[in-house]
């Protein structure tokens, strides 16, 4: 059986590794040069950057499956603490245990209490109540009477980075979900997993000849965009590409979703619910170290996260969500970058900055906003042998790379059943 795979971000790759693992003839079209879609990596100004840094929660198990596939789930390295800062520089370390949340020095007593209570909510909430996709976070956060500066300190810095959206936007179920299965439930969940190599490396040729112990049929075709599926009498017949067109028995689709009209007019999505929100990546390279931490989330301040990258010199700092950061020129979003952290790390004020380079990804995810979940589609389609990926499409997690992945081995799933043989690939 031959199965064409349109789009060569994680779902994409995820649908093509599980299928070719299982024997089917597979073909990747990826219209750049290069896999991975917004988790990715690219040369500039003679460094290989990632576009943002990329993280993962060890219950992330079907993005750690996929990597397994590929035989790269060594490059990923896990963290045990993670350390929050304050302006000034104190710090607190957090570990999965009652005593080091109360230790945690940027909450005070009663605010920890509140957390406490509030967690305790959630688990026992989450499978009780209705309404958690039609309201925000910030409105159950407010119905707990959540004090604001543990919103602000604990809460938004959490799920923000973990959803890409403000909490005031975010619907509340997706806020349940990181910590039902992050900190509530498998006591190793909550580690935090940072690629040790550049995205990029992570799917290149190499570890495709690892797929299936080297039995995988993956065919990857860089540069080759796709334009139109082809569909007669309700079937797709062929794909259009600029070099001709290409046929196979099946066909998955793993654009984003303001690209699958384009590409499949005939299945009339409707994409009009959903909105992008932005995530912003800051490198900065400086001629001295300022820290030796591995990374940490800063406190009251629009950098949210902190990542050293190498010997503590290159740094590369994330803020999700970002709207406030798209119409802003380059050198003052540097600017802002630099500033904030000379707050944390008082080694700035005496290093000088060699260079900077500023990604600001406009379109990283889909808003995970209220009422959503009703207008993402499944991976079955009205057409009998085209199928849907994407972490936009009904993959029971929000936009992240665990999303994407799940939304993959669903619509391999699809393909199996339709093909007489199905074979089972998400893992929950």
């Amino acid at each position: 059986m031959d199965v064409i795979v349109i789009g060569g971000g994680l779902a994409g790759l995820a649908a093509a590794a599980a299928l070719g693992g299982e024997g089917y003839r597979v073909r990747l079209l990826e219209a750049r040069p290069f896999l991975g879609g917004r988790a990715t990596s690219y040369q500039t100004g003679g460094e290989t950057i990632d576009n943002c840094q990329h993280v993962l929660l060890r219950c992330c198990i079907n993005l750690l499956d996929f990597y397994s596939r590929l035989g790269v789930a060594g490059d990923i390295v896990f963290h045990r603490e993670f350390y929050f800062l304050e302006p000034g520089g104190r710090s607190s370390v957090m570990r999965r245990s009652l005593p080091s949340f109360l230790g945690l020095h940027f909450l005070n007593f009663s605010e920890k209490l509140a957390v406490a209570r509030a967690l305790l909510a959630i688990r026992r909430e989450h499978s009780t109540r209705s309404d958690l996709e039609s309201i925000t976070m910030q409105q159950w956060l407010e119905e707990k009477r959540q004090p604001a500066r543990a919103i602000d300190r604990f809460w938004r810095q959490v799920l923000v980075s973990a959803i890409n959206e403000d909490l005031d936007r975010m619907a509340a179920i997706h806020g349940f979900q990181v910590f039902l299965l992050g900190f509530l439930s498998n006591p190793e969940f909550y580690q935090m997993g940072v690629p040790a190599v550049p995205l990029a490396q992570l799917y290149a040729a190499e570890a495709w000849k690892k797929l299936a112990n080297g039995s995988g049929k993956v065919e990857i075709l860089p540069r080759t965009p796709a334009q139109q599926v082809i569909v007669e009498n309700g079937t797709v017949r062929a794909l259009a590409t600029a070099g001709g067109e290409l046929r196979a028995d099946f066909y998955v689709s793993a654009v984003p979703f303001d690209r699958v009209d384009a590409l499949a007019p005939q299945l009339a999505v409707d994409v009009s619910s959903f909105e992008h929100s932005p995530i912003t990546g800051i490198h900065l390279w400086f001629d001295r170290p300022i820290t030796d931490l591995p990374h940490a989330t800063l406190l009251d301040r629009t950098i949210q996260w902190m990542f050293n990258k190498s010997q503590g010199r290159y740094i590369e700092l994330v803020v999700s969500a970002s709207r406030s950061l798209v119409e802003m020129k380059r050198e003052d979003v540097i600017a802002l970058a630099v500033g904030e952290l000379a707050e944390f790390f008082p080694a700035v004020k005496e290093a000088s900055l060699e260079k900077s380079h500023v990604v600001k990804e406009i379109r990283a995810t889909f808003s995970a906003k209220p009422g959503l979940e009703a207008h993402r589609p499944g991976s079955r389609t009205s057409i009998r042998n085209l199928f849907l990926a994407g972490d936009w499409t009904r993959s029971g997690w929000p936009a992240t790379m665990e999303g994407a992945v799940r939304s993959g081995y669903l619509a391999a799933e699809a393909v199996t059943a339709e093909a007489g043989s199905p074979r089972k690939f998400l893992l929950s």
